[in-house]
């Protein structure tokens, strides 16, 4: 048998109601480290609930980007998951809907509040 290979996707959504500041800028800053923290932590719960929940192994917030309003920050993570050899390619499209659903439409995340149209999966 051959292992499963470790595939990894990214995730990228804006929040409306975190204004983006220099802080956000630096992974060494406090502010970096615990938004990171909580973004992952909210991330994992969200998708250990999904279709890929059996194999999802977590997801690593990589970096943090001013929004086009002052109160909007992006956020760009990476998350894996293990992929059987046999198993079909990750349904991205399945899997946005999955978190559609779980974010009411794409609206909330936790504390933070969701623009609508900034949620991608893989591209």
């Amino acid at each position: 048998t051959t292992a499963a290979a470790l595939e990894r996707f990214t995730v990228n959504f804006t929040i409306t109601n975190l204004p983006y500041t220099s802080d956000l800028e630096n992974p060494d800053s406090a502010k970096f480290r615990a938004t990171k923290r909580v973004m992952n932590m909210l991330l994992d719960r969200l998708l250990k609930e999904s279709s890929i929940g059996p194999v999802f192994q977590g997801c690593e917030t990589t970096d943090f980007r001013p929004g086009s309003h002052r109160d909007e920050t992006r956020v760009d993570a990476v998350c894996s998951y293990s992929k059987e050899p046999s198993a079909a390619p990750l349904d991205r499209v399945g899997l946005y809907h999955q978190v559609s659903n779980k974010t009411r439409g794409i609206t909330q995340l936790g504390p933070y509040s969701l623009d609508k149209d900034s949620l991608y999966v893989n591209g």
